[in-house]
């Protein structure tokens, strides 16, 4: 490793080489991304690096496409000045031409997919972009598929320009010009595999025609969520149904025109579970916050190491930044909820509740705490219901009906009703079951609109609701 890769964190040759003199424009920032080598995993004889893509403005590789999609239309006159850009994206691409767009004063209306994180499509809106949000489970053809309403939408709009990313030349000319450049001077010109994944195909294309032309001996890895067709069609050559997954960003059900899957030369199909405890792993070793697409790319990454009998040196991507999945990849409830936690399992009903008081995640109130209390913490663990506990003891249960119910009325007294005491407003009249008790003892529970209130012996273990109950449904297949 070259003598200035060696300068140590805060020193003042380390400092020095990331100071610049003020950029004229956020924009300016977008690409010359870092690249970090990672050591706390098990590379086998091999070396792997990381490219930080987070680090772009917007938070993702995309922001290259964006940049290069947006001034390719402009030069070719598709783009008028106030016209208006139309995507199908999954939130990244989205995110980076609103990035680049809105300050040009283009009008930006994004149609995103419903699986979505929460943070992108918050980041989304708050940018100034129009999201229009459709279904995830319904295939290209169909009139809701994320692509076929981007279509319409540009159909129907005077002066629309469809980026297109799937299918745009610009997409991956963006990363044989300075993706693959960087990656080439970062390493020294001395690469034998890259890691990437396929969400429009413009990484994969625009790397490999690069690394084609100036490094020949660098392979192609493809890292694909288990559900996709693009890795089972690389390696059995038939195009499979394709099936469902949680990572967002990567993985298709079909072969996008940008995807020149020729140049793959190994693939692997990695489970959701997996790229979860991958990108969480990412984190707590590496201090890397990334998002859930980088844990498929890392999981490739480190079988594709792993395999290797000689010693070779491989990158993969921090696709974006793990700030976008705060609500789901790094939120321990949602892991649980879709089935990708590692959790104990007792064969009973401890295993729907998914807060245990037991393990102290149980969000509960006190009797004497307010309602306005009781009412706060329920926004904030986005539940509809609060068990009371007093001294550790289960003595009710408020939900939005009870406190609603309380503090109704004329305006006078409003305040004060709000900070009357929880235990004036509970339910004390509690309906239990016994975890050892079977799935059908929880529908007359919900038949009397109650939520499930579940016991181990005399010891309280948490509730069930209705979403806990469809949720264990559907894992459980």
């Amino acid at each position: 490793m070259s003598e200035h890769r060696k300068a140590a964190p805060g020193s003042p040759d380390g400092a020095l080489s990331r100071l610049r003199p003020p950029y004229a424009s956020v924009l300016d920032l977008i690409g010359q991304t870092p690249v970090v080598e990672l050591t706390k995993f098990d590379t086998g004889k091999c070396r792997l690096f990381i490219k930080l893509e987070s680090q772009n403005p917007g938070g993702s590789i995309k922001d290259r496409i964006a940049l290069s999609m947006i001034a390719a239309a402009e030069k070719e006159g598709k783009l008028k000045r106030g016209g208006t850009i139309v995507e199908a994206t999954a939130g990244n691409t989205g995110l980076g031409l609103a990035q680049v767009g809105i300050p040009k004063g283009y009008r930006i209306i994004l149609v995103v997919p419903d699986k979505m994180s929460r943070e992108k499509i918050q980041h989304l809106r708050a940018l100034g972009a129009e999201v229009r949000m459709t279904r995830s489970d319904v295939g290209k053809g169909h009139p809701e598929y994320y692509q076929d309403m981007a279509e319409k939408i540009v159909a129907e709009t005077p002066g629309a320009f469809y980026a297109n990313q799937f299918a745009n030349p610009a997409n991956p000319l963006a990363h044989e010009t300075t993706t693959g450049p960087e990656i080439f001077s970062q390493l020294e010109g001395n690469l034998d595999a890259v890691v990437v994944g396929v969400g429009s195909g413009g990484t994969l294309t625009g790397l490999g025609r690069y690394f084609a032309k100036v490094s020949p001996k660098t392979e192609m890895v493809l890292a694909d969520p288990v559900g996709s067709v693009l890795a089972p069609l690389i390696k059995t050559g038939k195009m499979e149904e394709a099936g469902s997954w949680t990572v967002e960003g990567i993985g298709e059900d079909f072969v996008p025109p940008n995807a020149d899957l020729s140049l793959v030369k190994k693939a692997y199909s990695i489970p959701d579970k997996q790229s979860m405890l991958a990108v969480r792993d990412l984190l707590s070793k590496e201090g890397i916050l990334a998002g859930s697409s980088s844990g498929t790319l890392l999981s490739a990454a480190l079988r594709y190491c792993r395999e290797q009998t000689v010693a070779k040196r491989v990158v993969t991507f921090v696709c974006d930044s793990g700030n976008k999945y705060l609500s789901k990849v790094f939120d321990d409830f949602w892991l649980a909820e879709q089935g990708l936690a590692e959790q104990e399992q007792h064969g009973d009903l401890r295993d729907l509740v998914m807060r245990s008081h037991r393990t102290g995640d149980t969000v509960y109130v006190g009797p004497d705490e307010s309602l306005l209390n009781a009412y706060g913490r329920m926004r904030r663990s986005d539940v509809s219901q609060l068990p009371v506990l007093d001294e550790g003891k289960l003595v009710g249960i408020v939900d939005e009906s009870d406190i609603l119910a309380k503090v109704d009325g004329p305006y006078d007294g409003r305040w004060d009703r709000f900070n009357g005491p929880v235990r004036t407003a509970m339910t004390s009249n509690l309906h239990t079951l016994q975890a050892s008790q079977t799935l059908d003892a929880l529908l007359p529970v919900f038949d009397r609109n109650e939520v499930a209130i579940i016991f181990d012996g005399d010891e309280f273990v948490g509730l069930i609701t209705r979403i806990d109950l469809i949720n264990h449904l559907r894992r459980a297949r």
